[in-house]
């Protein structure tokens, strides 16, 4: 976890984004900012447009208002394909889903996109490949193919690939959600290492305990907007909002825990 972000650059920053598909308002004025070194978590029940925030960041989804810049770039403002591809260069983004090619062994899967893209000399983006599989634990896994493994591998194999970009930021879309709970804690375990080596990173999460432990900024999303931004024991244990209370108390362990803090 990041301190005084306050004396470090802004890396993200949403002004009033406003986006709708159809008829259907699905944000309704967003306004978030990240210093770099932050890490920060949207949480919030399903469909409160936690997912929509990430895909505007990294300009998969299109707002009609508002302004997104990220590192310097205005997101909105881009409209070529090409813009959007020299932008995710800069942006990794690990999903529910590993999206890993299953004829590839997780040694090709990490250096495709260095090599293709980057044009990164292959002996290079291997060796890089290596040393993050060390940091994600899967470094006996280089010749491993992905039918090989299990959920929580595959997962850190998505993770690795997505720092094989050497992102300036990190996107972490609900990446527990699809696993079985046995697995949950390895992959969490490689987070919260990056976490504390400086990586920025938002991450949209329902582990709330994990949040609570990593996070500099937890942001509440309900209904399309961000209803709270604060620091993780003041959201968590000091809100007044019934509906952030109400949200926290779902999760096991938290509505004893506010209650003891509370003296109740």
């Amino acid at each position: 976890m990041a301190q005084d972000s306050a004396d470090r650059p802004t890396l993200v920053n949403l002004q009033d984004v406003h986006l709708s598909f159809g008829a259907v308002e699905v944000l309704k004025g967003i306004d978030l900012t990240v210093a770099k070194g932050d890490a920060v978590s949207i949480i919030g029940p399903s469909g409160s447009g936690k997912s929509t925030i990430l895909r505007c960041i990294n300009g998969l989804a299109q707002p009609q208002a508002g302004r997104i810049t990220v590192a310097g770039v205005r997101v909105d403002a881009l409209r070529s394909e090409a813009e959007r591809i020299a932008l995710r260069k800069r942006i990794g983004v690990v999903f529910q889903q590993y999206n890993l090619f299953p004829h590839l062994t997780v040694l090709q899967n990490i250096t495709l996109a260095p090599v293709r893209i980057l044009k990164v000399p292959r002996a290079e983006a291997e060796g890089h490949a290596r040393d993050l599989l060390a940091r994600v634990r899967l470094a006996d896994k280089v010749s491993a193919y992905p039918g090989e493994l299990s959920g929580g591998q595959q997962q850190r194999v998505a993770i690795a690939r997505a720092l094989a970009m050497r992102p300036e930021l990190v996107l972490f879309d609900e990446v527990t959600s699809a696993l079985d709970p046995e697995m949950v804690g390895e992959v969490l375990a490689v987070i919260r290492a990056l976490v504390r080596e400086g990586l920025t990173s938002i991450l949209v999460t329902h582990e709330m305990r994990f949040a609570e432990e990593i996070s500099d900024t937890i942001a509440f999303t309900e209904n399309g907007r961000i209803v709270a931004q604060a620091p993780p024991a003041e959201l968590f244990y000091k809100s007044g909002n019934p509906r952030i209370r109400q949200f926290i108390g779902g999760f096991q362990g938290f509505r004893d825990a506010v209650q003891d803090r509370e003296g109740i």
